[in-house]
């Protein structure tokens, strides 16, 4: 998500680099691209009103006109408003907040609220999954795969028929099961669907629930905002979890809905499985729309992800010298763990610049894998042995090409250039630029 919209916001901050001084003349340009990249974003025009009027009130301040560096001091009013659009440091603290109690999901048909019920058990632990959803077909059964999937409780529908009584069950039988979240997974329905927003509204009333979330597509664009207004104006929304912001989405949704409604966004789904979760961070959301990348978050996820006594030992092997294709292998599934590889990269700095293409995608990857494993023990610790008749061999064994074998061949040399990125003094994003043949 927002590949375009960062190309787009470089570009403004590239040409506004040339310039020794930052006058109110010439900074209109930059304005005038920042202006164009949101609505092509499909961002709401109120936002980019009023976003620009206070980007251009504080850029034409006596901050930037007496600083050193005016390029990089307008670059960080950018992010900081764009921080502000997206929920400031109240939302932060809102998002920390996963209380105890009773979260109710609710939205369109296809916003993907299933999902997204699961990975906020996920996300919370100790955590109860109730199925409301009786319009969809399998959306019980769903829901009862993903609940075993990641170990919470399941709450199947009493009633298949009636979700009135159902949800007067689901609200009874839940002080027994001892969880500490339970969450509430309805139907989707239009906003204009009088019959399933009634039904959606006596519902909301039984369960009676501490926090109502309303999952809302990335996807959606400026559409999102009237979506949003029609669910809380019948039964009152807390907070917004946006799901599938590793889609081919603008971003409209993210830089709208808080700005417009007040609604804080909570939290993002970044993947289909249910350990594809984040706390939604403004700050940090905003670096990676500026390209700036996002360190913390991506540190988060490796921790969580990650093996530790499979790490140490890696990092032992690599203060020794010793890289060979097992390690390769061992750290190829270590990340695969953590998320896509595409996702991993555009959280560095400078990652979000690089072409899509020039990243393997996880077909690849897989490829790759299947490559290594088709060498022999002593042709993975030594990789210097690979010739082209045993890269031949290794080509027929895995079902690849000779020349894919070269291409990993090639990747593994230069991913040893890789191990010294956060000890040698180049930018990051022209090692990871070289290692995927840039």
């Amino acid at each position: 998500m927002f590949e375009a919209l960062t190309e787009r916001l470089n570009r403004a901050f590239r040409d506004l680099s040339g310039y020794g001084k930052i006058t109110p003349e010439n900074i209109e340009p930059a304005l005038r691209e920042i202006k164009l990249a949101l609505l092509e974003a499909d961002v709401h025009f109120k936002v980019v009103k009023e976003f620009l009027s206070l980007v251009r009130e504080r850029s034409n301040g006596k901050e930037v006109l007496d600083s050193i560096t005016p390029a990089q001091q307008f670059v960080k009013i950018v992010h900081d408003e764009l921080t502000k659009v997206l929920g400031g440091e109240s939302a932060v603290a809102e998002a920390a907040s996963n209380t105890a109690g009773i979260y109710f999901l609710c939205g369109l048909q296809g916003s993907g609220k299933t999902t997204a019920a699961a990975k906020l058990a996920h996300l919370f632990g100790n955590a109860a999954l109730a199925a409301l959803d009786l319009q969809r077909p399998a959306a019980v059964e769903q829901l009862k795969v993903l609940a075993e999937r990641i170990g919470a409780k399941f709450i199947p529908p009493q009633f298949p028929n009636d979700a009135r009584r159902s949800a007067a069950h689901i609200r009874d039988i839940f002080p027994s099961l001892e969880c500490k979240h339970l969450i509430v997974d309805t139907a989707g329905r239009l906003q204009i669907d009088d019959e399933l927003m009634n039904e959606l509204k006596d519902v909301h009333e039984i369960i009676n629930p501490s926090e109502t979330v309303m999952v809302l597509d990335a996807m959606t664009g400026q559409e999102a905002v009237k979506v949003a207004e029609a669910f809380r104006a019948r039964i009152g929304l807390n907070s917004i979890f946006l799901s599938k912001t590793d889609g081919d989405s603008k971003g409209g949704a993210a830089l709208s809905i808080r700005f417009i409604t007040g609604i804080p966004i909570k939290w993002i789904g970044t993947g289909e499985t249910p350990q594809a979760v984040e706390q939604f961070h403004p700050d940090r959301f905003a670096g990676r729309i500026l390209g700036m990348g996002d360190v913390v978050s991506l540190v988060e996820k490796a921790a969580k992800a990650t093996d530790l006594k499979q790490a140490e030992k890696a990092a032992k092997s690599l203060m020794k010298g010793k890289f060979n294709f097992e390690l390769f292998l061992d750290q190829m599934r270590e990340m695969k763990k953590i998320g896509p590889l595409s996702e991993l990269i555009s959280m560095l700095p400078g990652g979000s610049t690089l072409p899509i293409d020039a990243i393997p995608s996880e077909k690849e990857v897989s490829r790759f894998e299947a490559i290594i494993l088709s060498m022999t023990k002593e042709e993975r610790r030594n990789p210097e042995l690979i010739n082209v008749s045993r890269r031949d061999r290794i080509a027929k064994g895995s079902g690849s090409k000779p020349d894919d074998v070269h291409r990993l061949l090639k990747q593994f040399r230069q991913a040893k250039e890789m191990m010294s990125v956060f000890s040698g003094g180049k930018k990051i994003s022209k090692k990871i630029g070289r290692m995927f043949g840039m």
